[in-house]
């Protein structure tokens, strides 16, 4: 039944793009190709790699010990696919969108997800020209790295301080994508600082316009992943304990 499940998903996310996404003209980005100075670009690349290294062992860690676990990593990244291709035009050389990060992090932790992350984003600047190769390495560092990490460490402090698991998964979800736009709000304030105000001044610039779209964005996004956290729990339950997601809820 678990697999018929997965199977499901996987079917739905890959109408969802074919439908939805494919026939559209790409006209926003996270961060365009060669937007960021070359030198930004090669700083941000070079901050990522470590932990895509890190994650690249821990996913070859728990697929070589639970094999079965592949499909739940699949659609970790679909889901995080689908998502972040929710593109919404922002400000100039970026967009919002949802990340999709938090699932998969709740599910395999930060740094198998920023592995997840990077793929997810090499093959939409490949196939919809969202992002770039240049950028790869900022857009991965916001999306695939901090975001992960913010969702981890939210959804362990929340679950320590007593919140339900839906609640937990909700604000990690919905913080790992604020998060994401900060850092991004970060990025872009460091490659053009404002002649009046400098890095601060284009960093709240870059940031309240992101906070218009990206405040909703993040709470959809937060209700999303706990509906599918819900149907994983129900028909997926000995993956989840595998993965020590429910061993202590014993759901």
């Amino acid at each position: 039944m678990s697999r018929e499940i997965i199977k499901k998903s996987f079917i739905i996310l890959y109408f969802s793009i074919l439908l939805v996404f494919i026939p559209k003209q790409a006209f926003a980005m996270h961060i365009m190709e060669g937007f960021l100075p070359i030198e930004w670009a090669i700083f941000w690349w070079g901050v990522t790699l470590p932990s895509l290294i890190i994650g690249l062992r821990s996913i070859r860690k728990k697929v070589t010990e639970h094999p079965e676990l592949k499909m739940m990593l699949g659609l970790s990244g679909a889901f995080a696919f689908v998502l972040s291709a929710l593109k919404i035009p922002s400000v100039t050389g970026s967009c919002s969108h949802p990340t999709g990060v938090g699932l998969g992090t709740v599910l395999f932790g930060p740094t198998a997800m920023s592995v997840i992350g990077f793929i997810v984003l090499l093959f939409q600047s490949l196939l919809l020209a969202h992002g770039g190769l240049t950028t790869l390495g900022a857009n991965a560092f916001s999306m695939a790295v901090v975001g992960p990490l913010i969702a981890y460490f939210v959804y362990k402090g929340a679950k320590k301080v007593g919140f339900s698991f839906a609640i937990s998964v909700f604000l990690a979800a919905a913080l790992a994508d604020l998060g994401t736009y900060i850092v991004t709000s970060f990025q872009l304030a460091l490659a053009f600082p404002s002649e009046a105000g400098g890095i601060a001044g284009s960093f709240a610039k870059f940031s309240s316009i992101f906070a218009l779209t990206q405040i909703p964005l993040a709470i959809s996004e937060g209700i999303l992943t706990v509906i599918i956290m819900n149907v994983l729990t129900k028909y997926n339950l000995k993956e989840l304990k595998l993965l020590r997601v429910l061993s202590k809820e014993g759901r």
